[in-house]
């Protein structure tokens, strides 16, 4: 019996530390398991920051009037792009002079897919400067992001790039902001200004002198228009200056807008801007609407009333509304009176004559109306019928 029972519980001694070291290894495994695709989503999601936007064409050259396929890769998935064929410039030093160097007027847009490429098919054009040229992609909305292909307009003229600066690099040490306010003209209409205001450090090892900003208006979707200002001035290596630069929109505008500050083909700082709505214009309008009617209907009623004609009989305009004067009273007196007379003569009944008595027409009165009596045409005074005197008609 002790002879067995000594191997077994030997045998059960062995599983046990096995049985140990395996939840050992389990326990010491487990928390390196849920690292492994952890690490490999990072790892993604860092190649995928770190790749930059792409732009490849279907040919390096083509004429004016030519068509030539834009394929693009490592950008914003459903991002809004521009697509212009820009002059002198280079992919590595972007376009000079900005959007101005291109021929805006043949652009294309094109929205990225979900994987961030797209495809699009645009026209050949030449831009307003001299090539090299190249095929320009920017962001229209959201983060600012850019790539260049070089490209060949051929039969459009080549002229040399400027020379690059010295060592000297710029960058934007502050918040920006807009200074500023619209006076009573801009209520009215008249275009909105303010001065961008910057604090810029130089980075570089050489003095930056006098140095060429570019300043871009964007309202909405559309891309910035940009305008060159420069600067007087040096900032040496080391330093820091305050600049304040002009920005001015079109008459009339309003709405949000937005200031880009862009320096040696890079975009510095962004700034909005809500410009009011000029309220001074719509009430021009309104009263304009009301003014203007009004005017030409007293204008229509005062040449109507010199051209029509005027009655003979009609009185004098200044005798139509003269007051009433002593003889007019008079008149008006006496014409009452002899109206109530009438009235009265009318109300008082015929006298009739007595019976037997003839009235003598030499004594009777003519002027009472009671008493006179009107002869008939076919009797005489002496031959008329009366209550004691039939006629002879029919009497012998």
């Amino acid at each position: 019996m002790t002879g067995q029972a000594g191997p077994a519980a030997l045998r059960s001694g062995h599983r046990r530390w096995a049985v140990a070291l395996f939840v050992a290894l389990l326990v010491a495994l487990l928390p390196a398991l849920p690292m492994l695709p952890a690490t490999g989503a990072e790892a993604a999601v860092t190649r995928a920051a770190e790749a930059k936007p792409v732009v490849t064409l279907s040919k390096q050259q083509a004429g004016k009037g030519g068509e030539i396929t834009v394929k693009g890769s490592g950008w914003r998935p459903k991002a809004l792009l521009m697509m212009l064929i820009c002059g002198r410039s280079a992919p590595d030093r972007g376009v000079i002079g900005g959007t101005n160097s291109c021929a805006n007027a043949e652009g294309r847009a094109v929205t990225t897919d979900a994987k961030g490429a797209f495809r699009k098919k645009m026209p050949v054009a030449e831009p307003p400067v001299p090539c090299p040229c190249v095929v320009h992609v920017a962001t229209v909305t959201g983060e600012q992001a850019a790539a260049d292909a070089g490209f060949v307009v051929a039969g459009h003229p080549i002229a040399p790039l400027p020379k690059e600066s010295g060592g000297g690099r710029l960058a934007v040490l502050a918040t920006t902001r807009l200074e500023g306010d619209s006076g009573i003209l801009t209520w009215f209409g008249a275009s909105p200004a303010r001065h961008l205001v910057f604090t810029v450090g130089n980075l570089g090892s050489a003095p930056v002198k006098d140095p060429v900003f570019e300043v871009g208006t964007a309202h909405g979707v559309f891309a910035p228009q940009w305008e060159e200002r420069q600067w007087r001035g040096t900032i040496g290596s080391g330093r820091k200056a305050q600049i304040e630069l002009p920005v001015e929109l079109t008459a009339g505008a309003h709405g949000d807008y937005q200031v880009s500050l862009r320096y040696g083909g890079k975009v510095l700082a962004e700034q909005p801007w809500g410009v009011g709505r000029p309220w001074g214009v719509t009430l021009f309008w309104i009263l304009l609407c009301l003014v203007v009617p009004a005017a030409v209907f007293r204008i229509g009623m005062a040449i109507v009333d010199k051209v029509r004609p005027r009655s003979s009989r009609a009185p004098d305009r200044a005798g139509r509304h003269r007051p009433p004067g002593p003889a007019d009273a008079t008149a008006k007196t006496s014409k009452t009176a002899k109206a109530a007379k009438t009235a009265k003569a009318a109300k008082i009944p015929r006298r009739r004559r007595a019976p037997g008595r003839a009235a003598d027409p030499a004594t009777a009165p003519t002027d009472d109306p009671s008493t006179t009596t009107a002869a008939l045409p076919w009797f005489t005074p002496d031959s008329a019928p009366s209550e004691n005197r039939p006629t002879t008609k029919g009497h012998s």
